[in-house]
């Protein structure tokens, strides 16, 4: 298994991850694994990932031993099932609106007698391994899960029902498309988002999910940990490089300029005393 994402959704308490949607690099799960991280949240929607890509760094993150939420691109059957048999084990389907579409998107996720998944057995999805078909559909549908992202209004007004439905195992907040969707693009501190907020929170809590959300700076994931969301994603790999390398780069800049600036002010003191006769 990838991590065991089940035993990760199962376990009580706060879990840290981060995003990747750039760097697929061999070492990348083995780089997190050593930070702390708990879980990979792998991108497709919003990267140039392709499911040759997918399946090649679900292996990376296989040998680390690094648990994936892999986002796919859409709800479409095509996009659930060539990710679900590179190999990945926790979908996350962007913008889910409706307790219908969710059923949906399981009915596409679940072998029989659950779903409809199309059956491809002993591939990267049962890691190779050859098996009873009974005993390899069971054990699929028990460690796919189901990472519903609440990102438009109509995701807001029907939370609790899609909570409700069996077979969802998180809640994961999409931010930026969410204030979008609502009207108020990037407003995070607006009364309508914050409302927004506590309905999914308390969807999530009532119905014993996870609740995820991404952060872009320490004070705000702990906040939200205080607040009961127990699936923190740290930032994304291109934003945390570009920032950290941007304040590394001013700080010497800067730090360059005062020495400079000083020893510009010193040396003409120096001039002005010669000067004097000093």
């Amino acid at each position: 298994m990838t991590g065991e994402v089940a035993a990760l959704l199962d376990r009580k308490g706060l879990k840290l991850g981060h995003y990747v949607g750039e760097f697929t690099t061999p070492g990348i799960g083995y780089i997190m694994k050593e930070a702390g991280a708990d879980f990979v949240f792998f991108d497709m929607e919003h990267s140039g990932n392709s499911f040759e890509t997918v399946q090649r760094c679900l292996r990376y993150f296989e040998a680390a031993d690094m648990p994936v939420f892999t986002r796919v691109p859409s709800d479409r059957s095509d996009h659930i099932a060539r990710a679900l048999d590179a190999g990945a084990d926790a979908i996350v389907i962007p913008m889910v609106g409706s307790a219908k579409q969710a059923r949906s998107v399981l009915e596409k996720m679940k072998y029989t007698p659950i779903g409809k998944r199309g059956l491809a057995l002993a591939l990267a999805n049962d890691r190779y391994r050859m098996q009873p078909v009974s005993q390899a559909l069971a054990a699929a549908n028990a460690r796919t899960r189901f990472v519903a992202l609440i990102e438009t209004a109509e995701g807001i007004e029907n939370v609790d029902e899609i909570a409700a439905v069996d077979g969802v195992d998180v809640l994961w907040v999409g931010h930026l498309d969410l204030t979008a969707s609502m009207g108020i693009p990037g407003q995070f501190d607006h009364p309508d988002y914050k409302k927004a907020l506590a309905k999914v929170l308390k969807a999530g809590q009532k119905h014993g999910l996870g609740l995820g959300r991404m952060v872009g700076d320490i004070p705000s994931g702990v906040g939200l940990a205080e607040e009961g969301w127990d699936l923190i994603a740290y930032n994304g790999d291109v934003w945390l490089l570009q920032n950290a390398l941007r304040q590394g780069i001013d700080g010497i800049r800067s730090g360059y300029a005062d020495v400079a600036k000083a020893a510009k002010k010193g040396a003409a003191k120096k001039t002005k005393k010669k000067a004097k006769g000093g």
